[in-house]
């Protein structure tokens, strides 16, 4: 069944808004972030993650965002650039704003947390008139970054953003993103995020977000199950539910659910993987695949970038995921990340 429909003669697949930053990866790595002292420079930010994997993926690819006039503003731009991906809508601040900085520590494979540098940045200074509507009515689809909605004006510039996609039926994929900073209270949260969930078309988050998006709608905690269909009741076509380890369920429209695992890999850090498999399932549904494949797309994806040092840079291709899922069927079985 086709769950999206996607106008397909529009002359942008997809278009991330929000968070563009840039990640020190240490390279001393195995040891807690207070004895790291080497790091690698990369492009960061979730929904500039995206934009690069889809990109990657052969898909053409634009992106909504803001970021400082110095040279850290002009190293994720040329990185985009680099990359094939339109930045006629990426501005640049003119208050003094920076670049949000991620300082990432890799303490073990299993053991990963991420220090972020978020006052007075940049992306959290988008303007509601830098949206524009053209660009919006000329993509597939546009994908909302939850941490666009912590602070104004970014906040107001993603609902707007939102409103163009509703009005000229452009797909809204909603990656809940939660990062605590910025935001001031736990209800702030469930406002904005409750405001994109009901209008998003997709909505893929982890269960803590999906917990941060209902906390005002109902009292407790709800089943996956009964999340899913709470959002599909709001309008969307598909709920993307992850837990990490134990792999994830996405719950579509016409009452399906569809469970993958992760793949077997080698662990080298514990963070990135969700912008790799958010990348690939964009891609899968994009090509208008079974969402079973669309999932184990983005499972394998997940698992080669955990195993990599960068996130940005080191997003695979097409090719790359095929191969990497037909060499794991190889040594574990037809089945390995099938629930």
């Amino acid at each position: 069944m086709k769950y999206i429909k996607f106008d397909e003669t529009r002359k942008l697949d997809i278009v991330p808004i929000g968070r563009v930053a840039i990640d020190f990866n240490p390279v001393d790595i195995n040891r807690p972030l207070s004895e790291s002292e080497t790091f690698k420079k990369y492009l960061g930010g979730s929904p500039a993650n995206i934009a690069v994997g889809v990109s990657r993926l052969g898909k053409k690819v634009g992106f909504i965002g803001k970021v400082s006039d110095d040279q850290f503003g002009k190293f994720v731009v040329d990185f985009f650039k680099n990359e094939g991906i339109d930045i006629s809508q990426i501005k640049y601040s003119n208050s003094g704003e920076n670049l949000g900085l991620t300082f990432t520590e890799i303490a073990s494979p299993t053991d990963s947390s991420i220090l972020m540098y978020r006052e007075g940045v940049a992306d959290l200074e988008l303007n509601v008139d830098e949206v524009d509507e053209e660009y919006i009515k000329n993509t597939k689809a546009i994908v909302i970054s939850g941490t666009a909605l912590a602070k104004s004006p970014s906040r107001e510039a993603v609902l707007k953003a939102l409103e163009l996609a509703k009005k000229n039926n452009t797909v809204v994929i909603f990656d809940v993103d939660y990062r605590s900073y910025n935001w001031k209270s736990d209800d702030e949260i469930a406002v904005y995020y409750s405001t994109v969930g009901k209008q998003s078309d997709i909505v893929m988050g982890s269960r803590e977000e999906f917990d941060l998006m209902e906390k005002l709608i109902i009292k407790g905690h709800s089943s996956d199950k009964e999340t899913a269909e709470r959002w599909l009741n709001y309008g969307n076509k598909i709920v993307v539910i992850k837990h990490g380890k134990d792999g994830s369920t996405a719950y579509t429209n016409d009452g399906n659910s569809f469970k993958i695992k992760p793949f077997p890999v080698k662990l080298l850090k514990s963070f990135g993987g969700g912008d790799a498999y958010a990348s690939a399932f964009i891609y899968g549904i994009l090509e208008d695949w079974d969402i079973m494949d669309a999932l184990e797309f983005g499972s394998a994806s997940a698992a080669m970038l955990v195993a990599s040092h960068s996130c940005s840079k080191d997003m695979p291709t097409v090719d790359d995921i095929k191969n990497f899922i037909k060499e794991e069927k190889e040594e574990y079985g037809e089945m390995i990340a099938r629930a």
